[in-house]
């Protein structure tokens, strides 16, 4: 049966990945109500309300707009874009819903590394933190960091919590925008050596977000780790963009530092903080931080994963580029 409380959607007004506004739509087709939480009321909360969305225009920063977001809402999806603030609004959300007090499930999209960013890990001694992020870094990201944070503010407040985390969205700049110039001349070129890599689907994690909000009760307190269907190194990726485009694509391996230098400082300059976070995933990556495959998404959709191709053919900016 459709849920009767309207369903509390955190950055719905998002792009990356649109896993926010992909979760709108696929309620609001199942015949569930959904209140969506945006920041600025323009034309993507037009668009939210042509859908038939309610829309909530408010600041996650502010706990007297999130406490009002949240009323008669009784599960929330959370989701925000990268910030130094992360914690501090998941922290308000967690503080409302307790408040608040009858909530059935917040489903909180987290990290695949959060899988292996264990206490013990991130106490380890500084050689043992080298080794597992690699060459001289020896921190997460800060918005690793926020997100592990987040899990311990989520499991202490006693909120029946959902924690999703995704691998690398296929949708993520490193493999979108920041490789479109190259793209365009039919290069791929990234700074991810021989590694294979298993990335996910936006719009399987909206898929299962869904399912879960849609029928909390089996999945409480649990932790889903998810990847896409298969690892595939470079090579495969660039066939992958070739497909997509209509063109030939070949992998042009960079040197991980290099590589960040000229794509993610030179168009991140004044995001330091999503830079940080998008320099730290390449060096995992390119150090081979991320070498598994789980079938746990399979499981919970009862399908098999999208592959990074369907992906990469269904993304806006790469459709925009094959039409060019």
């Amino acid at each position: 049966m459709p849920e009767r409380n309207p369903i509390l959607i955190t950055g719905a007004a998002g792009e990356i990945g649109g896993v926010s506004r992909t979760m709108v739509d696929m309620l609001l087709e199942q015949g569930h109500p959904v209140r969506a939480f945006v920041r600025q009321d323009d034309e993507r909360a037009h668009s939210l309300r042509q859908a038939g969305a309610e829309v909530f225009v408010g600041d996650l920063l502010n706990i007297a707009d999130v406490t009002a977001a949240l009323k008669g809402c009784r599960r929330i999806y959370f989701s925000m874009s990268l910030s130094p603030y992360y914690t501090d609004a998941v922290s308000l959300m967690a503080a409302a819903a307790r408040a608040q007090g009858d909530i059935e499930v917040f489903v909180n999209i987290s990290e695949y590394e959060q899988s292996f960013m264990t206490f013990e890990e991130m106490t380890a001694p500084e050689e043992e933190r080298r080794s597992r992020l690699g060459g001289l870094v020896t921190q997460w990201s800060p918005q690793q960091r926020a997100h592990w944070i987040a899990e311990q503010v989520l499991d202490w407040s006693g909120i029946p919590t959902v924690n999703v985390r995704a691998a690398m969205f296929v949708e993520n700049p490193l493999l979108t925008w920041l490789a479109l110039g190259p793209l365009s001349n039919g290069e791929l070129r990234l700074p991810f050596g021989h590694q294979r890599l298993a990335p996910i689907a936006g719009y399987d994690v909206a898929e299962l977000c869904a399912k879960i909000l849609a029928d909390p009760a089996p999945h409480i307190s649990k932790s889903y780790e998810l990847t896409g269907p298969e690892l595939k190194d470079m090579h495969g990726f660039a066939e992958d963009y070739g497909a997509a485009l209509g063109r030939q694509v070949v992998y042009v391996p960079e040197e991980i530092e290099t590589w960040n230098e000229t794509y993610v400082d030179s168009a991140m300059a004044a995001f330091p903080h999503i830079a940080e976070h998008l320099k730290t995933l390449t060096r995992l990556m390119g150090r081979g931080g991320y070498g598994g495959v789980t079938d746990q998404l399979e499981t919970l959709l009862g399908r098999p994963p999208k592959t990074v191709r369907w992906a990469l053919e269904n993304h806006p900016r790469i459709r925009k580029l094959a039409s060019a």
